[in-house]
C-alpha cells in the first residue's frame, strides 16, 4: 500500500501538517512519511503560516480550531502562495458552516476527528472529478452527540448549569451524560 501511495503523491511530496495536539500530531506524521510523503510539522496557526509562506507544500492538513486562532487563516496563506496544493481541514466539531466556510476559503476536503492516516491520504490524494470514498468507520450519532455537548461544556468553562442551558437540557441529565464514557 505505501508503495501505491507514492506513485499517486507525484513528485512535490511535501506535507504540511498543522494541529495543537501534539500526540495526534506526532502520530500523524510518522504515519504520512510511512505513506511516503516529506512531512513537516507546526503547532500553531502562526508557525503553520510561517512554514506556508517560507515552504508553501503540495499537501496539507490544518486543524480548524488551534489555541492561537483559526486554521483557516493557514489556509488562506496556502491558497495565496501555492493555489494547486490540496489541503484537507480537520475539526472534532464537525459543523456544516464550518465546512462550508473551509471549502469556500480552498479546502479539498473536510474531516472531523477523529480520522486516521489513511482516510487523510485519501482525502488529499483524490482527483478533482471524484469524490473522495466514505470513512470506513465514520462516528456514531452517539458519539457526534457528545463530541458537541463535550464541545459547549469546553466552552462553558466546564459549568454544568451554563451548559445545559445553552443545550436546552435539563442539568441532572447533563450531569448523567457528562458522568458517562464517551461512545465509540
Amino acid at each position: 500500500m505505501v508503495e501505491g501511495a507514492q506513485q499517486e503523491i507525484g513528485p512535490d511530496r511535501s506535507l504540511l501538517l498543522v494541529d495543537d495536539d501534539e500526540p495526534f500530531l506526532r502520530r500523524l506524521a510518522k504515519a504520512m512519511e510511512k505513506r511516503g510523503f516529506e512531512v513537516e510539522t507546526a503547532g500553531s496557526v502562526a508557525a503553520g503560516r510561517a512554514i506556508a509562506t517560507a515552504r508553501p507544500p503540495a499537501y496539507a492538513v490544518v486543524d480548524l480550531r488551534l489555541e492561537d486562532g483559526n486554521g483557516l487563516d493557514v489556509v488562506e496563506v496556502l491558497r495565496e502562495k501555492r493555489p494547486d496544493s490540496r489541503v484537507v481541514v480537520l475539526t472534532g466539531y464537525g459543523a456544516i458552516a464550518t465546512a462550508v466556510a473551509a471549502v469556500k476559503i480552498g479546502a479539498t476536503d473536510y474531516l472531523s476527528k477523529p480520522a486516521d492516516a489513511t482516510d487523510i491520504t485519501n482525502a488529499l490524494l483524490t482527483r478533482e472529478d471524484e469524490l473522495p470514498p466514505p470513512p470506513e468507520n465514520p462516528m456514531s450519532a452517539d458519539r457526534v452527540r457528545w463530541e458537541h455537548i463535550q464541545r459547549v461544556y469546553e466552552l462553558c468553562d466546564r459549568n454544568v448549569s451554563e451548559t445545559a442551558r445553552r443545550l436546552n437540557m435539563h442539568r441532572r441529565t447533563l450531569q448523567r451524560i457528562l458522568a458517562k464514557r464517551s461512545p465509540r
